[in-house]
């Protein structure tokens, strides 16, 4: 499928001077240390981004995206027809569903990653140059796109070079990849950053919601605080590490800050500028007039209102009388045409498999930090180390288990040994087996397996807080409830499991069928508690004991993993009966 944009984009006629001028003037006030050229592009004295990730390793793999810039809020509007002034309203309108999209992703992501601080704005200005709010709000009900969103395909051909990481899955290209969907993932980074959005069970990158909490969770990685400026920057920059970029996202998120509207779904205005534009600019460059159509990608055919390159043949002889007609056959390029020289291999071509780098007995307390960190080395096939490859680590299966900072995935490059050492892992607080696969960015070599396993929490003493012995009377209530303290070497051990059973003897931890007993939510008599923890200082407060109308001495033992052990005696008895005054000795003096 050849890759394209949908070219079929409208756009208000523009006088060109005024929008030239527009752009110029809107470059300079919403952008900071931002200046604008001739054309309207904007420049910096330093145009080098500050993000060093490389294109395979960010969204959208350096992807072509739209420069339209917000209009100006000019006191002297001209009344041209389509000018920033006129523009306003309808730029700040938003398609319904799209918004409702950006904001629960804004919402799942200050329950999940409440220091990331993500405003949906952000994500309304990165849709906005991505793919025009889905293209002006061409949405299902579902928030699907109707028709797929597919960017040039990255063949290092004024492009990045990405080789196909999905058999052509998402973008329907089984050589190289391209961007899918309304936030423009490629298909490698959506393999670990793709999420549900709609709780439809699947993960679409044509889907706005699954695009849009994806989108989130990419900005929101590396602990960073969308707040604060510089976090911003990085962020931005690793969705498209162009300065360019990061200044366009600026300017719709301020516009957006400033004020937004809902609008009917299909109806949003469509963005026209193309950073692949070879005439650039945010508008159309002098020279320029009416409705201007997006460049195509090479290799696509041209879309409505495009002109190819030569003029198309019918196949029949046009008539030589006609005015301006010529030869039907065109005229021989002169120059001949030259091969594309073929690429060096990087250092990710020569990756043959991934190794282990001496993770092993990886093991941990739910709740604690992994002793070990995961590493792998990439090799050729000689077994040769091989430096600067992007290896993902991702975890995998049914466990709440994470990197630092609560990312399931990351991604590090190797060092000249070869080796990529993840982030450390923490548990969580499910226990159980899962797996940790490493497998090479931007080449499909085998991946390479780690087993983790999180244990329970546990405590090696429990000390009581209350009686260490109880009494009740036989059918009646124990008046003070069983209270304890779990330790694990001498330090309070918290969330810890323990079990509360009542024993026939200290030396037969056999369950009785007799004597104390706690009750369930059904009033029915139980023996044995289990699903009790400790809270944050280590204390648990068992619920109120009951005693039937046998009577005696019984225990109740409280055990935890890790060793911890207590026994509480509990007696049953009748209260002792008033002694009869008659039968006293008489301790009147004798007369």
């Amino acid at each position: 499928m050849a890759a394209h944009f949908d070219r079929r984009l409208r756009k208000a006629a523009v006088t060109t001077t005024v929008a030239a001028v527009a752009v110029a003037a809107l470059s300079a006030s919403q952008a900071p240390d931002v200046t604008a050229d001739g054309n309207g592009r904007q420049t910096t004295a330093d145009n080098v981004p500050t993000s060093d990730a490389p294109a395979e390793e960010s969204a959208t793999g350096n992807s072509p995206y739209y420069t339209d810039l917000p209009p100006l809020n000019s006191p002297n509007p001209s009344p041209t027809t389509g000018t920033p002034s006129s523009r306003g309203t309808s730029e700040a309108g938003i398609p319904a569903t799209v918004l409702d999209a950006y904001k629960k992703a804004e919402s799942e992501l200050r329950r999940a990653k409440p220091g990331c601080n993500l405003p949906w704005q952000l994500l309304a200005a990165i849709g906005k140059v991505e793919s025009g709010q889905a293209r002006g709000g061409r949405v299902d009900a579902s928030g699907t796109t109707i028709g797929r969103i597919i960017g040039p395909q990255l063949d290092g051909n004024g492009f990045a070079l990405i080789k196909d990481t999905d058999n052509g899955v998402y973008d329907g290209n089984s050589s190289y990849d391209n961007a899918v969907g309304p936030m423009q993932f490629i298909p490698s980074t959506w393999s670990w950053a793709g999420r549900d959005g709609n709780g439809d069970g699947k993960e679409d990158p044509n889907n706005v919601y699954d695009a849009a909490l994806a989108a989130g969770h990419y900005l929101c990685r590396f602990d960073w605080d969308l707040s604060d400026q510089a976090d911003l920057n990085r962020a931005i920059l690793s969705y498209n590490n162009s300065q360019d970029y990061l200044n366009t996202v600026l300017s719709w998120l301020e516009h957006y800050r400033k004020g937004s509207h809902e609008i009917p779904d299909g109806t949003g205005s469509l963005p026209v500028g193309r950073s692949d534009d070879t005439s650039a600019g945010a508008s159309p460059s002098p020279g320029r007039t009416g409705a201007s159509t997006p460049p195509r990608a090479p290799g696509t055919t041209p879309g409505p209102g495009q002109s190819p390159s030569k003029p198309p043949s019918s196949g029949k002889p046009t008539d030589p009388g006609s005015p301006g007609t010529g030869p039907s056959t065109p005229p021989k390029d002169p120059t001949p045409p030259t091969e594309t020289p073929t690429p060096p291999p990087t250092p990710t071509d020569t990756v043959h498999h991934l190794e282990n780098a001496g993770s092993t007995g990886l093991t941990a307390i739910a709740g604690d930090t992994f002793a070990k960190k995961i590493s792998a080395r990439a090799e050729t096939k000689a077994g040769e180390a091989v430096g600067k490859v992007r290896i993902r680590f991702t975890v995998l299966g049914d466990t709440d288990a994470a990197f630092t900072g609560g990312d399931k995935v990351a991604a590090v490059t190797t060092n000249a040994s070869g080796v990529a050492v993840a982030p450390a892992l923490v548990a969580g607080e499910q226990t159980g087996a899962f797996t940790v696969r490493a497998t090479v960015i931007g080449r499909t070599v085998p991946g390479l397996d780690y087993k983790a396993t999180v244990t329970e929490r546990v405590a090696d003493v429990l000390t009581s807080t209350g009686e260490t012995e109880l009494t009740c009377t036989p059918g009646g209530e124990f008046a003070d409830p069983v209270a304890v303290k779990a330790t694990l070497k001498g330090a309070v051990a918290d969330k810890v499991a323990v079990t509360a059973t009542l024993i026939k003897s200290e030396d037969d931890p056999t369950e009785n069928d007799k004597g104390p007993y706690f009750k369930d939510a059904d009033g029915k008599a139980v023996r044995t508690l289990t699903g009790r923890q400790t809270d944050a200082e280590g204390l648990l407060e068992l619920p109120k004991l009951y005693a039937d109308d046998a009577e005696g001495t019984y225990v109740l033992r409280l055990t935890t993993p890790g060793g911890g052990r207590l026994d509480i005696t509990l007696k049953v008895a009748k209260p002792a009966e008033p002694a009869d005054p008659s039968t006293e000795p008489s301790t009147a003096p004798e007369a």
